[in-house]
């Protein structure tokens, strides 16, 4: 997902990482589309998920060169593997307003960009049911 700060040139990158059980947000990272971004995305997982999680990602070729191959699996979007981040995602640009794509709010600031996306996260966060 993507979203831009003070100008629309300048494109900010979601990456997201969502239990699939539980609907948790277990990562999240706000960058680039590039290969150091998705290594920052996995570093920044839990060390349960990077130990035995199965990825499923778009065919993106930064995710293959940073996820195991043996956890890694590249879907398409009509698989409906990635249904829960694609939801995820209409959730967060309906709530969080700077991240419509025509919008008149807008982040000025990366750090503010990134605490607003954090503030929505951990919100959604506790507002799930757990057994």
């Amino acid at each position: 997902m993507w979203s831009f700060v003070a100008q629309k040139s300048n494109k900010q990158w979601i990456w997201i990482a969502l239990d699939a059980d539980s609907r948790e947000v277990v990562a999240l990272v706000v960058g680039d589309r590039s290969q150091k971004t998705a290594q920052a995305l996995w570093d920044a997982l839990p060390l349960a998920y990077r130990q035995q999680a199965i990825c499923y990602t778009d065919e993106w070729d930064a995710y293959a060169a940073v996820i195991p191959p043996e956890q890694h699996y590249p879907v398409k979007k009509d698989s409906g593997k990635t249904n829960y981040i694609e939801r995820f995602n209409c959730t967060m640009r309906q709530r969080v307003s700077r991240l419509v794509r025509k919008t008149l709010s807008f982040s000025k600031k990366l750090a503010n960009h990134i605490g607003a996306i954090w503030y929505f996260v951990h919100h959604y966060n506790a507002s799930l049911s757990f057994p």
